[in-house]
C-alpha cells in the first residue's frame, strides 16, 4: 500500500451459506489482507458455534484488533453475518474513525440454496432445519441504497 493510501476494511455480510468465507478468502489473497472470522477462531478453540457470549466476546477483541492493524495501514476483512444495520454501521463508523476507507460486500441467495450450501458443508451439529433457514429472511436486514451510500464501496447480491 502507498504511504498515501488510506487502509481499507471490507464488511463480508450475509446469512451462512451465502458465500462469505469463499469471498472473503478470495479478498484476504487479493488484498494481502487480515480476515477475522469468529467462526474458525471457535472452531480452533472447540467452541460451540451458537455460543452467542463468547461469540460476542471474540467479535469485540477482533474488532479491536483489527482497528489496531487499519491504524497500521494493514487491510483487513471482517467476516460476520453483520444481519443488521446498527452492527454494520458501528464497524463502518469505527473504520472510518481510524482513517480508513470501508467497503461492503452484503451476500444473498434464496432459502433452498442457502438450506443446499448448509447441508453440503455439514458444519452446524445439529444440522440446520429447513424451517430456520427461512425465519433468518424475517431478521436480515438487507442493506438499503441509503446504507449503500455510506460506504466507500459496496456490491449487494449473490
Amino acid at each position: 500500500m502507498a504511504m498515501n493510501e488510506q487502509p481499507l476494511l471490507v464488511l463480508v455480510s450475509g446469512l451462512p451459506g451465502s458465500g462469505k468465507t469463499t469471498l472473503a478468502q478470495k479478498l484476504e489473497t487479493e488484498l494481502g489482507a487480515i480476515r477475522m472470522s469468529p467462526d474458525e477462531w471457535m472452531t480452533a478453540f472447540a467452541i460451540d458455534l451458537y455460543d452467542s457470549d463468547r461469540r460476542e466476546r471474540i467479535e469485540s477483541f477482533q474488532l479491536g484488533l483489527a482497528l489496531k492493524l487499519l491504524e497500521r495501514g494493514q487491510a483487513v476483512i471482517i467476516e460476520w453475518g453483520t444481519w443488521s444495520r446498527s452492527e454494520r454501521d458501528a464497524l463502518r463508523i469505527a473504520a472510518q474513525r481510524s482513517g480508513a476507507r470501508v467497503h461492503l460486500h452484503f451476500l444473498h441467495a434464496s432459502a433452498d440454496i442457502l438450506f443446499e450450501r448448509l447441508q453440503k458443508r455439514g458444519m452446524e451439529n445439529p444440522p440446520i432445519p429447513y424451517g430456520d433457514v427461512l425465519k433468518w429472511f424475517d431478521v436480515i436486514e438487507i442493506p438499503s441504497e441509503d446504507e449503500v451510500a455510506l460506504y466507500d464501496h459496496a456490491a449487494v447480491g449473490v
